[in-house]
């Protein structure tokens, strides 16, 4: 059985599954299933198991702290371009945040042992953990800055632009309630940052679905933070040849 066969979907549409030689891409597919996922559905817990590891193949995960009073913050949104589950590899089988999907999607998913069995091997994949693991280091450190130094709609522009390039379409769904969480701010200032946005025409925003009507209009909007982060993702973990951006 091939890499296609058993994701459903092209390699290319995961870019850390892509990067992986053949061989090595298909003793892992063999004991991958294709899961859909939609809005909300919990893949692990804070500080609790991981059985398995996802790779989405299009849709949005993301990844929040909760505090004890009951606040969350988002830390983190993982699209085709990563994984969740990262930390089995790294000897920590437990999960450090909450994780469910924002959103839905496919993902292609692992059991965590073959996944820590494969990474212990310290062929290709091993490589592969270090530098998304650095990439995503280098994410968490541009994203700490940018919630400090950069304005909510530059930020909203930002994630809206990080959403597109992951979920295949220029129409997504994303709640208000959602885009807040991602940017730490109370849900009037997501709908005043949001209709700044739609009153310049940049995008549609009806019904918690958005629709990009003007991408050029939307980098510009937003801070340097995306361009940076995209930099470091692509110097890291460059795109195969043939793989196409996860719009086409």
């Amino acid at each position: 059985m091939t890499a296609q066969d058993s994701v459903g979907l092209r390699p290319d549409r995961n870019r850390l599954l892509a990067a992986l030689p053949g061989k090595d891409l298909d003793r892992l597919a063999a004991r991958m299933t294709t899961v859909p996922l939609a809005v909300r559905d919990l893949l692990y817990r804070a500080r609790g198991p991981i059985d398995h590891v996802y790779f989405p193949l299009d849709g949005v995960l993301s990844q929040i702290v909760v505090m004890e009073d009951g606040g969350a913050v988002e830390v983190g949104t993982v699209g085709h371009e990563g994984m969740v589950g990262l930390s089995v590899a790294l000897g920590d089988p437990q999960s450090p945040v909450e994780t469910f999907c924002q959103v839905p999607g496919r993902a292609a998913r692992l059991p965590a042992d073959d996944f820590r069995a494969e990474a212990d091997r310290g062929g290709p994949l091993a490589a592969l953990v270090r530098r998304y693991s650095l990439a995503v280091a280098a994410m968490a450190a541009q994203s700490a800055a940018c919630n400090r130094l950069h304005s909510v709609d530059e930020r909203c522009a930002r994630w809206l632009l990080m959403t597109h390039d992951r979920v295949g379409s220029d129409r997504f769904q994303l709640t208000q309630e959602f885009l807040a969480l991602m940017l730490g701010v109370r849900r009037a200032s997501v709908t005043v940052a949001a209709g700044m946005l739609q009153k310049a025409g940049v995008i549609d925003y009806t019904r918690g679905k958005i629709t990009v009507t003007d991408r050029p209009r939307l980098e510009a909007a937003s801070c340097e933070c995306y361009r940076a982060v995209r930099a470091e993702f692509e110097r890291l973990l460059p795109p195969p040849a043939d793989a196409d951006d996860g719009r086409g």
